[in-house]
């Protein structure tokens, strides 16, 4: 046969070769070998992406932080609200005892039980009662005991010159009584500004 009838057989055959030759390579292959490929697919179907953490659960509540109730004044007479602890209960009814003395400066200060008594010697006697003070403090000292911040049952506002108390939402004050005559219970709030409020720890 002559060499140019030759020729397109030999082309065909060489063409035949190179195509397998292709084939084989993409056969081997990182995708067809499943392996990851950047910038294609893999040939493996990818896993599900995993699920979203949870959301952390919400912390339980503390043991007494939720509103507390207010006392009710009948008669110029706090009576505790229901479920108060028993330090407000305390603080109540040792407030209850002196709410008809007079105003004494310094009352209050030399003895717990005494013929009158002022601002600090009042909110002294108060705490006294509750089992949270020892000793009477004047309103400068009250400035600077418990903690930071208003309380949830008792609250203290003090500076050098006076002091006053909110005991379960009642003003516990020696000022602001129509007659001016010493500790009284209050319904009426007055602005804290210019006094440092603190607390008990606890409440």
């Amino acid at each position: 046969m002559p060499a140019a009838a030759r020729a397109p057989g030999r082309t065909r055959n060489l063409i035949a070769v190179v195509f397998l030759a292709l084939a084989a390579l993409v056969a081997v292959s990182p995708a067809a070998a499943g392996a990851t490929v950047y910038g294609g697919i893999s040939a493996v179907a990818p896993e599900p992406p995993a699920a979203p953490p949870e959301e952390p659960a919400a912390a339980p509540a503390e043991p007494g932080t939720d509103p507390v109730s207010r006392a009710s004044l009948v008669g110029g007479k706090a009576i505790a609200p229901a479920g108060a602890p028993t330090a407000v209960r305390l603080a109540i009814q040792a407030a209850n005892r002196i709410r008809t003395k007079p105003y004494i400066w310094g009352g209050g200060h030399g003895r717990w039980w005494d013929d009158g008594y002022d601002c600090s010697g009042s909110v002294s006697y108060a705490l006294h009662g509750a089992g949270l003070l020892g000793v009477p403090m004047v309103s400068g000292s009250l400035a600077h005991w418990g903690e930071p911040g208003p309380g949830r049952w008792i609250t203290i506002y003090a500076n050098a010159g006076h002091v006053y108390a909110v005991i379960a939402g009642l003003r516990w004050d020696t000022v602001g009584d129509t007659s001016g005559t010493g500790p009284r219970w209050h319904t009426d709030s007055v602005s804290p500004a210019g006094f440092v409020v603190r607390h008990p720890p606890g409440y």
